[in-house]
């Protein structure tokens, strides 16, 4: 990890410095250069290889805060790439025709760490609703729609777990149903998902998560969750034909979260949440 407040040459050098000391002494004479973020490459630019891969995980440009030189190291990164992958369909589609290599790669999910949820001690039905989502909570969230369902399900308690990043806490929605567990670890998010009756993914519609591909989609339906989520198309696509997924609009929201607490007590869930192989 590198120091706060790093920019430019003094970011590049550092970075260079980390790649140096891990080669170092090891046997990789000529490595493959797997790239996470454009923002790498200008540390690993004429760099003896074995290969380059760029895998575009998210369009990092239309996030908040994004550098400017961004897109610049982009453009140098998939013209220098020997292979490109996307981490979802819909990203796919809008990047396809930049490199003559690329996949899609959308989101796995180790089912056998996540199905634990479904035997920890769980929600019986009887009671009072809890419902939850995990991962970093920042632009992405819609989170005028998590007041409006709080508001308008005062008896539901609703778990908001993970941390914050580009957003103040002043942003949070503020009610007596709403709690803020923080940062949790890998390991005990499927703790979590056997307190919840529904699991949440409330995400705005805009530039940030226009090519979003959720992985807490197939983790939250291996731990046998049924999923309310806003209409994020890669989400629509993959798993829109599951029982266990309601898709619903900002105004449906709240009737989707009935609708699946309804589903959550019923003896089938099982095959209703199961995810696509």
């Amino acid at each position: 990890m590198l120091p706060a407040g790093l920019h430019g040459a003094a970011r590049e050098a550092a970075l260079r410095a980390l790649i140096d000391d891990l080669l170092t002494g090891s046997d990789l004479k000529r490595p493959v250069l797997w790239h996470y973020s454009p923002m790498f490459r200008p540390a690993t630019r004429g760099r003896a290889c074995a290969a380059i891969v760029y895998d575009c995980m998210d369009e990092l440009a239309n996030f908040r805060f994004a550098p400017p030189e961004l897109r610049i190291y982009e453009h140098e990164l998939i013209a220098a790439a020997d292979v490109m992958f996307t981490g979802g369909h819909s990203l796919y589609e809008a990047k396809r025709k930049l490199h003559h290599a690329i996949h899609a790669f959308p989101s796995a999910v180790d089912h056998v760490h996540f199905q634990t949820a479904r035997s920890l001690a769980g929600r019986t039905g009887a009671e009072t609703p809890r419902l939850g989502f995990y991962g970093v909570i920042d632009e992405r969230l819609d989170l005028g729609l998590l007041d409006e369902l709080a508001r308008a399900r005062p008896d539901w308690e609703i778990e908001i777990v993970g941390p914050l990043a580009k957003i103040s806490p002043d942003d949070l929605p503020r009610r007596p149903n709403i709690t803020y567990p923080g940062r949790q670890s890998y390991a005990d998010l499927p703790k979590w998902l056997a307190r919840w009756d529904v699991a949440l993914m409330p995400f705005a519609l805009n530039d940030s998560t226009r090519f979003i591909s959720p992985t807490k989609t197939p983790e939250y339906l291996s731990g046998g969750c049924p999923v309310v989520s806003t209409a994020i198309t890669d989400v629509m696509r993959t798993y829109g034909d599951l029982e266990g997924v309601r898709i619903a609009a900002r105004d449906e929201f709240v009737d989707a979260c009935d609708a699946a607490l309804a589903l959550r007590r019923r003896p089938s869930l099982a095959g209703a949440t199961r995810p696509t192989p």
